[in-house]
């Protein structure tokens, strides 16, 4: 990831957008968004749209493309889920690892996001490993324990050197579709505590790693939240379903 030019906004479609509505959304936003050099964009659509995203690409090598989640096994009697290999053959990049409807929703484990990041290594993808705290945690004030509790369980199965690939989202779980986000002062403490936990790790590499935040990204907040220390970019959830909002943030700050 730290190829990548910085900062790195990156758009998660959730479940949003068939096939149809990929190609028609990658239309206009192509038409219309003009994607600055000086940073890198990512996609994140539903994994039954990534072909039709694939295709409106094209030979687009400014704009990356990932999955939402993987399975940790790379084949099996898994019905419904989608391997590693499988993501890379399909024209991922990227895959969001731990992302927080992921656990809330669906109860993945600490562990079983490590899985998929490793996984997520031996099939040439690059992981953006997602931590955050929910409310209750945060007035807690357990921000600093789960965030790197759920960073540590994600790095457990890699190698230093892997770790230096990786992306980082910071998304706390009360600012994620609510309209309550966090303050960059907020984005900023909190990607601080993750910056020190990657530098014991890694040294002076921990500098490589993009920290992104997550939670009610707008076109308004965007270059607030970019200027703020140690945010190297946003991954973005409903904003970028609407090509023209979505551009906006791709070249805010």
């Amino acid at each position: 990831m730290s190829a990548f030019a910085r900062p790195v906004i990156a758009g998660n479609w959730k479940m949003h957008k068939g096939p149809g509505e990929t190609a028609a959304f990658f239309a206009a936003f192509l038409a219309d968004v003009r994607v600055p050099q000086d940073r890198t964009v990512v996609f994140f659509p539903p994994a039954i749209s990534l072909g039709a995203a694939r295709d409106a690409l094209d030979e687009r090598r400014d704009i990356l493309l990932g999955v939402q989640n993987i399975h940790w096994e790379s084949q099996g009697a898994y019905t419904g889920e989608t391997s590693a290999p499988m993501a890379a053959d399909a024209g991922a990049q990227l895959v969001l690892c731990g992302h927080s409807e992921r656990r809330h929703v669906f109860g993945e484990t600490d562990e079983e996001v490590g899985r998929k990041t490793a996984a997520a290594f031996a099939a040439g993808l690059v992981p953006m490993i997602c931590v955050g705290e929910t409310l209750e945690e945060r007035e807690a004030g357990s921000l600093e324990v789960v965030v790197l509790r759920q960073l540590d369980a994600a790095l457990a199965g890699l190698a230093d050197s892997e770790v230096t690939r990786v992306a980082v989202a910071y998304e706390p779980v009360w600012a994620i579709g609510t309209g309550r986000n966090a303050t960059p002062e907020d984005a900023a403490a909190a990607h601080a505590i993750l910056r020190a936990r990657l530098r014991a790790r890694i040294g002076d590499a921990a500098a490589n790693v993009p920290i992104l935040y997550g939670g009610s990204v707008k076109p308004e907040n965007a270059a607030a939240l970019l200027a703020a220390s140690d945010v190297d970019g946003l991954l973005v959830g409903g904003a970028s379903l609407d090509p023209a909002g979505f551009g906006r943030i791709v070249n805010a700050g």
